[in-house]
C-alpha cells in the first residue's frame, strides 16, 4: 500500500480552481457560514496545521493512521536539503512535530480547551483539510480541500437541536438546487477504542452523511457526545460536567463537484442556482 500511495498521480490530488469555480466555491462557503452566523455562531480562524501532540489527544493516529499526513522541517545540517526526483528522503528531514488535520472541527475544541462554555455555545470555522487517500479523483476526492463546519458545544440537548435544524436546512437547500441527496448512516471511528461509546454508537448512530446520487458524501452531521469535552477538558459553565459537542460539515470542493455535474460544467449557471436557492432557504 505504501508503494502504491507513493506512486499516486498528484495531478488528480491537487487542483487549482479557475476564477468561475472559485466564485462558486466562495458563494457556497458564504452561504454555509451565513447559516451558522444566523443561528448565533461566532466565527473563529484556525491554523492549517497543529502540533502532533494536540491531534494525538483525539486518537487521530490510532483511528485514522491511513489518512494522516505530517510536516517536518528540512535538516539543513546533515541532510541533502534538496529534492531528488521530486521528493525528499527521510534522512533529509527532522522530526515531524506538526500534523495536518483531516477535519476542521478540531480547531474549535482546541480553542475552548481548559475552559467553560455556556450550554448553547456555537461557532463556525473553515480550514484546509488533508487526507492521504488510496486514490484521488479531482474535486471529488482531494489531498487538500476546504471544509466549513458549524460546531455546537454545551448541553446534549443543544448539540442535538443544532443537528436537527441544519439537517432540515441542508435538505431544503438540496431540494431547491435539484440535488437528490440521501441521508445515510456512516461509521464514526472516534468511538472504536472505547467499548462503552462504541456500544452506544451501534445502538444510536452518531454520524449521518448527505450523499449525492453516486454515493459521494458532501456534508455530514455528527454527534460526539462528550468525547472532545473530556479530551480537551471543556466543561459546562452551569456545572462541573464535560461539554457535549456536535458538528455540521460541508466539503466545499465536493459540493462544487456535484453542482458542476448538475450544470454540465457551467460554473456561472451553478452560481446563480446557489444564490437563488440560498434566498429561498435563508
Amino acid at each position: 500500500m505504501t508503494d502504491a500511495r507513493a506512486a499516486l498521480d498528484l495531478s488528480q490530488a491537487l487542483v487549482i480552481l479557475d476564477p468561475d469555480r472559485t466564485d462558486l466555491l466562495r458563494e457556497l462557503d458564504r452561504t454555509f457560514a451565513g447559516w451558522g452566523t444566523s443561528a448565533g455562531a461566532r466565527e473563529i480562524l484556525p491554523p492549517p496545521l497543529y502540533p502532533v501532540s494536540d491531534l494525538e489527544k483525539f486518537d487521530v493516529y490510532t483511528n485514522f493512521p491511513h489518512l494522516a499526513l505530517v510536516a517536518a522541517p528540512l535538516d539543513v545540517d546533515s541532510g541533502a536539503a534538496k529534492p531528488a526526483d521530486g521528493r525528499f528522503a527521510p534522512s533529509d528531514l527532522r522530526e515531524s512535530q506538526l500534523g495536518l488535520p483531516h477535519a476542521t472541527c478540531y480547531g474549535a475544541y482546541l480553542y475552548y480547551e481548559k475552559s467553560r462554555v455556556t450550554d448553547e455555545t456555537l461557532v463556525t470555522l473553515v480550514n484546509r483539510c488533508f487526507r492521504n487517500e488510496e486514490s484521488y479523483g479531482g474535486l471529488r476526492r482531494l489531498l487538500s480541500f476546504q471544509m466549513r463546519e458549524i460546531v455546537a458545544l454545551g448541553s446534549y440537548e443543544h448539540t442535538q437541536q443544532v443537528l436537527s435544524a441544519f439537517t432540515e436546512r441542508i435538505t431544503a437547500f438540496a431540494e431547491e438546487l435539484n440535488l437528490g441527496l440521501e441521508k445515510a448512516v456512516a461509521s464514526d471511528p472516534f468511538f472504536e477504542n472505547d467499548g462503552a461509546r462504541a456500544l452506544m454508537a451501534r445502538l444510536s448512530p452518531v454520524k449521518f452523511e448527505f450523499q449525492a446520487a453516486d454515493g459521494l458524501a458532501i456534508s455530514s452531521v455528527n454527534t460526539h457526545r462528550n468525547f472532545f469535552g473530556e479530551r480537551c477538558d471543556i466543561r459546562l459553565a452551569s456545572g462541573d460536567g464535560y461539554a457535549y459537542t456536535s458538528c455540521v460539515a460541508f466539503g466545499l470542493e465536493r459540493w462544487l463537484s456535484v453542482l458542476l455535474d448538475l450544470h454540465a460544467g457551467d460554473a456561472r449557471q451553478a452560481l446563480e442556482s446557489v444564490r437563488a436557492a440560498a434566498r429561498q432557504v435563508a
